[in-house]
């Protein structure tokens, strides 16, 4: 169990990002209380081409007032199609929105064109996430993490990178979620979130990749059900023994002076202890 005299910190990184299709205005209602971190319309994949004008529209009913149980993102439409323009239009400057996720990103400039001609909601920029659905995009990953402050993230859509790539098992993936890790962290942003387990029954395969994606550097995950979101937390909540290290690490750099070395050998410096202030930062309780 938890000492008590542990102090949790609050959570900087939501970890469970839950997809909702943006036509079906009952689902996205319950998903708002489903207890994800964000909730992310999806207005592409999910939709139907003969019901995205519904679903852009059901979607600006939506935003149009702010003060939802979580943050509301939505997924537009790939860039280059018309439907992006509609949605942009229709949805950017409405209160509710807290933040856009662009579909198959290929260049920096599309995040810069974007960013610098949608009118946000309020005073600043709307929170931008690329997508990265291609070998062109990975490619040009840290270009694309850096091109612009409105950028907040980027991850990965890998059922499309899956089959541009012509990859068949998991592991052909990997060299490309380190790529968009590394990058992510080379422009400063959030470690990126874990693409979509696509079977909802599989809990115990979702949990195995949770963990090896945690392995790699990603932090947190989308979903497409409720019922993946515990599954979701529970792999990337630090456990009890890694909250003990890190409290034990931030104690001996404080209490001592200079780098030093605990008794079980961690060497103590400043990225040591950045890594554990990070951990306690994950220590949330609902």
């Amino acid at each position: 169990m938890t000492s008590p005299e542990r102090t949790v910190p609050s959570v900087p990184h939501p970890l469970t990002w839950l997809y909702a299709p943006g036509d079906r205005p009952h689902v996205v209602a319950r998903a708002l209380t489903s207890g994800a971190d964000i909730v992310i319309v999806d207005l592409e994949d999910a939709v139907a081409p003969d019901r995205k004008d519904y679903a852009r529209e059901a979607t600006a009913e939506l935003l149009r007032e702010p003060g939802h149980p979580v943050p509301v993102h939505v997924r537009v439409n790939a860039l280059d199609t018309p439907t992006a323009a509609k949605d942009l239009a229709a949805l950017a400057a409405l209160p509710g929105l807290a933040g856009l996720r662009l579909p198959k990103v290929t260049s920096a400039e599309q995040v810069i064109h974007l960013a610098e001609t949608t009118p946000p909601a309020a005073p600043g920029t709307t929170p931008l996430h690329a997508l990265l659905e291609s070998a062109l995009g990975i490619e040009r990953a840290h270009a694309i993490a850096s091109a612009h402050p409105a950028l907040r993230g980027i991850s990965l859509g890998e059922a499309d990178l899956r089959a541009d790539l012509g990859v068949r098992g998991d592991a052909g993936l990997d060299w490309s979620r380190s790529r968009v890790i590394v990058a992510a962290r080379a422009a400063g942003l959030s470690p990126p979130s874990q693409s979509i387990h696509p079977d909802i029954r599989d809990l115990e395969g979702l949990a195995a990749s949770c963990a090896q994606g945690r392995t790699l550097g990603f932090l947190g995950r989308a979903a497409i059900h409720p019922r993946q979101l515990p599954v979701i937390e529970r792999a990337y909540l630090p456990t009890e023994a890694e909250l003990e290290q890190a409290e034990t690490i931030i104690k001996a750099a404080t209490t001592e002076q200079g780098a030093q070395a605990l008794q079980d050998g961690t060497f103590i410096d400043a990225a040591v202890v950045a890594a554990a202030h990070r951990t306690l930062s994950l220590a949330r309780r609902r």
